[in-house]
């Protein structure tokens, strides 16, 4: 199973999840934004659903995917230990500068 960090290495599937930010998309919406063919969507959009990272919903004869916030939390779990080292850093730089 792929985390999340495979995930968004790869340029095409990161752009998906861009896209589905901003909520359910068809195959037909993610080829027409993301710009890859069918096959390419349809797959790009089943290694999220395989790494946990998306749901794919029946509706009709199609199906609609959608992002699962949880799994893409990951990265800025990891981030946030870096993050806080800098913050105090750049905290002590700002304290010294502003002498």
């Amino acid at each position: 199973m792929a985390d999340a960090f495979q995930i968004l290495a790869d340029p095409t599937r990161r752009r998906l999840v861009e896209e589905l930010r901003g909520g359910e998309r068809s195959v037909g919406d993610l080829v027409k934004v993301v710009g890859i063919g069918q096959p390419g969507a349809r797959g790009g959009a089943g290694c999220r659903v395989g790494g946990g990272c998306g749901a794919v919903r029946p509706e009709g004869r199609g199906r609609l995917y959608a992002l699962r916030p949880g799994p893409v939390v990951e990265p800025d779990g990891w981030m946030r230990g870096y993050r806080d080292m800098w913050e105090k850093r750049l905290d002590r730089f700002e304290a010294e500068a502003g002498r």
